[in-house]
């Protein structure tokens, strides 16, 4: 029993790393989310091996009283499903910084925070990826601009592949 079971293990890693996905070399376009605030980033993904990426977004909010911009970078690990679908799992990080202008309240600074993120995509066979994501954050320093140092953002993206 104990050398079917290790067998059967092996044949099915073996599968798991002989089935390769395509990954597409780049990806360019937008997350949308809460994401405390920032809404719609620029999204950027760069394929580094055949089953890892890199995937950097760029957020910016405008508002009356509140300016403040946010880059974050992850790297992914990404495993197929079937029929064009992927998941994936990264971790990564990030920097921001914001400026509070209002009658009562004249602040700015810098904050810094650690990300993790799983998701689904799905590769349609035009160049065109659509996904949905969880990324739980950890802020260090953003006092100014958080009441808290927890965060978690469900994005949806749709990117351009190239």
């Amino acid at each position: 029993m104990k050398k079917q079971f290790i067998f059967g293990l092996i044949l099915f890693s073996t599968a798991l790393v002989s089935y390769s996905q395509d990954i597409s070399k780049n990806t360019l376009g937008f997350r949308f989310g809460s994401n405390d605030g920032f809404g719609a980033e620029v999204s950027f993904q760069r394929k580094l091996t055949t089953d890892n990426r890199l995937e950097v977004d760029l957020g910016f909010r405008n508002s009356n009283d509140i300016n403040a911009f946010k880059i974050a970078g992850l790297y992914q690990w990404v495993m197929p499903i079937e029929n064009n679908f992927n998941w994936y799992v990264g971790v990564g990080g990030g920097i921001g910084g914001w400026s509070v202008n209002s009658t009562n309240n004249k602040d700015n600074g810098t904050f810094f925070f650690a990300a993790g993120d799983i998701g689904i995509e799905y590769n349609f066979d035009i160049p065109l990826q659509i996904s949905l994501d969880l990324r739980p954050e950890l802020y260090a320093n953003a006092s100014g601009y958080r009441n808290h140092n927890l965060g978690s953002d469900i994005g949806l993206g749709i990117r351009y592949k190239f």
